[in-house]
């Protein structure tokens, strides 16, 4: 057996009772959380505001219990890293950008989703809205049909994002999920590994930036 699928096999590891139904199900319960909730924001809104009612929606549909915090991002803000702190105090414009991520453990199983959200007309905004998605299509479309290891996933996505006129920020490299906590199984960046992932275990993140102006567009979800 290769080094890399001894790596593998260590890696990608999970509970004695894992179901990986559980965790496609898990993923459309976070899914469909973020909807709501980027359904429910509004310009003039404060950032803060926001993630307070998003953990509100997420203790309504017993999701609260996170295994990271709840993200909103507005306008400039979205260009901050996951564990950067917002700036605070950050309003939604009429014409403005915002970003939502969040990882919710459902029924003992990891949720993560990220999307983006636009309000009014900038076009740029839009545009990187859309493309942040083709930019996930496309790299995760490339794994299924050519077997692409994490590393080359990456190398795969910045292609995507440049050829779109956006920057891709590889600080945001994917990683790991598991029934409840994956952390003690394997807590390493999807960017880093050697070997082709397996459905059902891994996010794709990817977050691309404006080249000239100071925000970003985010996208998220289980490989599957």
């Amino acid at each position: 057996m290769s080094v890399a699928n001894d790596r593998r096999q260590v890696e990608e590891r999970n509970g004695a009772h894992f179901d990986p139904a559980m965790m496609v199900e898990a993923a459309k319960h976070t899914r469909a959380a973020i909807h709501a909730i980027a359904a429910a924001i509004h310009p003039g809104m404060v950032e803060e505001d926001a993630v307070a009612m998003a953990r509100r929606m997420l203790k309504a549909r017993e999701m609260l219990r996170g295994w990271h915090g709840i993200h909103v991002r507005f306008g400039p803000n979205t260009m901050k890293n996951f564990g950067e702190r917002s700036d605070p105090g950050v309003l939604l414009r009429e014409d403005d950008i915002f970003f939502i991520d969040i990882g919710p453990v459902w029924r003992g199983y990891e949720g993560d989703g990220g999307d983006t959200f636009v309000v009014g007309n900038d076009p740029d905004m839009a545009r990187a809205a859309r493309d942040v998605r083709a930019v996930f299509d496309a790299t995760s479309a490339a794994w299924r049909e050519e077997g692409l290891t994490g590393a080359a996933l990456y190398r795969r996505a910045a292609l995507e994002a440049e050829a779109r006129g956006w920057q891709l920020n590889l600080d945001m490299s994917g990683h790991r999920l598991s029934d409840f906590p994956h952390a003690v199984k394997f807590d390493g960046p999807l960017r880093d590994i050697d070997y082709t992932p397996s459905s059902g275990l891994w996010v794709l993140e990817i977050q691309i930036r404006h080249p000239e102006r100071r925000f970003s567009a985010f996208y998220e979800s289980l490989l599957v």
